[in-house]
This record gives structure tokens, C-alpha cells and sequence, in this order.
């Protein structure tokens, strides 16, 4: 197979955070100009753990979008809503009877998505989750597929579903190969994971102040208690900020943390004014979006019509295969 296409998605969670650009979106805007790329908003994946979220994805999928573009993801790209593309879902309950409940439970990113949630319950679409991604990778016949270690499971599980379909009923989709791709993790604000949920996030969108604002809050090292104490610098979340958001500094900061020269409230003034200046030119780009929110809607319809295309004859190909549908 000649082509390389790989399919990327997230949920629709508004506005970005430092985590999510350092975990996916930054790695997105490089994998773009290698493949043959397709982004999507993967809505009917946020019920998989919350039903409600219904209510508030029209607005977060907005406000995600524009940080896509605003990122550098570019418009030329297919970027559309997992929901506007009816063909996902028809393929999903296709696919759903082509694995069994028990290969499902057996996967150990869900068993984690379970702990980590803390209930004793799990809805029928969670379960499945791993099906519904299967049908968001095959139906754009998307033949490398770019995760962290925690999501390779569930490519397994898109290549085990392609091959027994085409098995059963002929060759119509490629074995997606798997390619790990090491994602930053940036603590969040107080050392845990950055999420909003924890209220410990930098927002791409927020502004100086904000920014600055947000960093005076962040943990240190807990022994460096005076500005002259020695710091261990490994142990502080501001400098990790540092080594990703102003690595030329960060030999020096090493050296003048550990020696007592730098304080913890000059080093957060200088990271602040490094992530502003880092992310200036998203929010340059963000407020021409915010002032043209025809074209971002244009971008996305031109998206979900390149995406319905592809979905459409796939999905032919699948009726032929069949014999139905």
C-alpha cells in the first residue's frame, strides 16, 4: 500500500491545556506534513464515560478547533465531528460483532480508565470503546496509527478486528500498524496530572497576566523554604516547564537553582514570560479565529464533507463485501 494516512482525534474538552499540546497537539502539527492526515472530534466517545457531555459539545468543539488551527494544524486538512459521519456508527455495530465481550474486558487501558474513575460500573459503551475507535481508524482505511504506549492495546484490537472481517467476508480494510510516539507528560500546576478536573492547568488561550498569574502558584521544591537554600530542581514542576518552554536557560537555571543563586520567585517571573512567549503567535492566531468564526466554520464543513466522502465508499465496499446493507 503505497499511501501512508494516519487518523487522529479528541475528545471535545474546549479549550486546550499545556498538557494536551505537549501530549498530542504538538506532535499532530509535525506528523502533517509526513502523511496524509485526518482530524476528528471524537463525540460520541466523550459519552463512553460521561452521557451528559451531550450538552456541551457543541461549544467545546468550537473552542477545540480553533486551537487546532491556531496550533498550526492545517485547514486543507480533513478536520470534521465524529458525529456528522452517520457511517462511523453503522461500521462500529458491524465491527461490534466481529469481537467477543470477554477480548474486550481483557484489555488493560480500560481496566486502568475503570480504576482510575473509581466505579464498580461500566456502560455498555465503554466497553466498546476500543470497537467505536476500530471504526473511526478502518472506515478512512488509515494504515498507521500514532499512540502512546497506554492506547497501543487498542490498536491491536483495530488490526484483530480487520483481519477477521476480512476473513470472513474479504479483503476491504488494511492492518493499521501501530507507531509509539513518546508523548510529553507536563505535570500539572500542584505535580499531578494537568487536567481540569484537578484545576491545576495553563490554558494555550490564557493571556500574560494569566499566565503569570497561574505560575505563581506553582509547587517547588519543598526544601528550597528561603530564596538562598540549594534546589533540586528534578523535584519542581516550574522547571520542568522550563526544560520544555525555554530549553536554552536551562543549564544555567540548573546550575544557579542548585547553588542557591536563583530564587523560586524570579525563576516563576522568567518561566511565565517564556510560555507567554512561547504560545504568542496560537494567540495571535486564535483571536483572528475568534473574529472569523464563519471561516473556522467553513473549515470544519469542508472537513465533514471530505470525511463523508471516504466514509461513504468504504462503507460501499463493506455493503459489497457483505452481500447487505
Amino acid at each position: 500500500m503505497g499511501y501512508k494516512r494516519i487518523l487522529s482525534g479528541m475528545r471535545p474538552s474546549g479549550r486546550l491545556h499545556l498538557g494536551n499540546y505537549a501530549g498530542a497537539l504538538e506532535n499532530w502539527v509535525k506528523l502533517q506534513d509526513e502523511y496524509e492526515s485526518y482530524f476528528f472530534v471524537a463525540d460520541w466517545h466523550a459519552l463512553t464515560t460521561n452521557p451528559a457531555a451531550a450538552f456541551d459539545v457543541k461549544e467545546n468543539t468550537t473552542q477545540m478547533i480553533i486551537d487546532w488551527l491556531s496550533a498550526g494544524i492545517h485547514p486543507e486538512n480533513p478536520i470534521f465531528i465524529q458525529s456528522q459521519v452517520k457511517e462511523h456508527a453503522e461500521l462500529h455495530l458491524i465491527f461490534s460483532m466481529l469481537i467477543t465481550k470477554e477480548r474486550l474486558e481483557r484489555n488493560p487501558t480500560l481496566k486502568e480508565q475503570v480504576r482510575d474513575l473509581h466505579t464498580d460500573t461500566m456502560i455498555y459503551g465503554h466497553l466498546g470503546y476500543p470497537v467505536l475507535q476500530a471504526a473511526d481508524i478502518l472506515i478512512y482505511k488509515a494504515n498507521i496509527v500514532p499512540v502512546g504506549e497506554d492506547q497501543a492495546p487498542h490498536v491491536e484490537i483495530t488490526r484483530e478486528i480487520a483481519r477477521k472481517f476480512n476473513q470472513t467476508y474479504g479483503e476491504v480494510f488494511p492492518e493499521p500498524k501501530t507507531q509509539l510516539t513518546t508523548f510529553s507528560r507536563l505535570p500539572g500546576l500542584d505535580g499531578r496530572k494537568m487536567g481540569k478536573s484537578n484545576d491545576n492547568f495553563i490554558l494555550l488561550s490564557d493571556s500574560e497576566e494569566e499566565i503569570a498569574k497561574k505560575v505563581r502558584t506553582a509547587v517547588t521544591d519543598p526544601k528550597k523554604v528561603r530564596r538562598n537554600d540549594p534546589g533540586h530542581p528534578d523535584v519542581c514542576n516550574v522547571f520542568t516547564y522550563h526544560q520544555k518552554f525555554n530549553p536554552q536557560e536551562v543549564p544555567q537555571i540548573r546550575k544557579d537553582c542548585e547553588s542557591g543563586v536563583l530564587g523560586c520567585v524570579a525563576c516563576k517571573q522568567n518561566c511565565a514570560q517564556k510560555i507567554a512567549d512561547y504560545f504568542a503567535p496560537m494567540r495571535e492566531k486564535r483571536n483572528y479565529y475568534e473574529q472569523h468564526p464563519k471561516e473556522v466554520d467553513d473549515i470544519l464543513q469542508a472537513g465533514i464533507k471530505k470525511a463523508n466522502a471516504m466514509a461513504h465508499k468504504t462503507m460501499e465496499e463493506v455493503h459489497e463485501a457483505m452481500q447487505m446493507g
